[in-house]
């Protein structure tokens, strides 16, 4: 059914899911492309600024994408991630904000982060026998972008970098942008975002998504979090 699958915190419906889901251009939840919003004084157009995570939708990775190793099938891995979901703790956090990743654009959290951070790492390891190896030529793409020691590590345990003590939650919102236009994009998104942004910030559930063959991600199914 699916290239790849991957565990995401997806934002529960509500006005900061359809912000996002307008924003990018595509919606997670019902696997359709979405009109764009209308925002004045952008120095490029929004599917411009959203071309590179629109395949991804509106989300933060906690589950990097993996295809399925050998021996596992879909009704299996549905299956194991509603009954790990019940064994972790949903995370409560003060807000999102919106913050400059380089010269990315993504929501991040605000507050104390080490529940957060040990959900993240738990989802990595209780997820990882469903991982098949990642291809060599995956590995080399990441080892061109330049790693640490430790995301090196990563690599090769977990197959992705940024995951346990390299990993920060952020619900991405632009490609990589020219520094002449960061600004502005900041700003309009910023203002447009801010009154969808949640008090407090909850992760009460995580999504099961799925790649399909023209590369766009669709939410498979929600589970809520054992402590709900």
């Amino acid at each position: 059914m699916f290239k790849r699958y991957a565990i995401y915190f997806t934002a529960e419906p509500g006005p900061l899911a359809d912000f996002g889901a307008a924003w990018l251009g595509w919606d997670l939840e019902t696997g359709k492309a979405v009109p764009h919003p209308d925002l004045a004084d952008l120095p490029i157009a929004i599917s411009q600024i959203t071309a590179t995570p629109r395949k991804y939708g509106f989300h933060a990775t906690m589950k990097p994408p993996f295809r399925l190793a050998e021996g596992y099938d879909f009704e299996t891995l549905r299956d194991q991630t509603a009954q790990i979901c019940t064994g972790l703790d949903s995370v409560t956090l003060e807000t999102l904000s919106l913050q400059r990743i380089g010269r990315f654009l993504a929501l991040t959290p605000v507050g104390e982060e080490t529940k957060l951070n040990a959900l993240a790492a738990s989802v990595v390891e209780a997820f990882d026998p469903f991982r098949a190896p990642a291809p060599e030529a995956e590995i080399a793409r990441r080892r061109a972008a330049g790693l640490t020691p430790s995301q090196e590590d990563n690599l090769m345990r977990w197959g992705y970098p940024y995951v346990m003590q390299d990993f920060h939650f952020h619900m991405t919102l632009s490609g990589k942008l020219a520094k002449s236009e960061l600004p502005a994009v900041e700003l309009q998104l910023a203002k447009a975002i801010k009154p969808h942004l949640p008090h407090p910030f909850e992760i009460r559930s995580l999504t099961l998504a799925g790649e399909a063959e023209d590369g766009q991600f669709h939410a498979i199914e929600r589970f809520a979090l054992g402590s709900n």
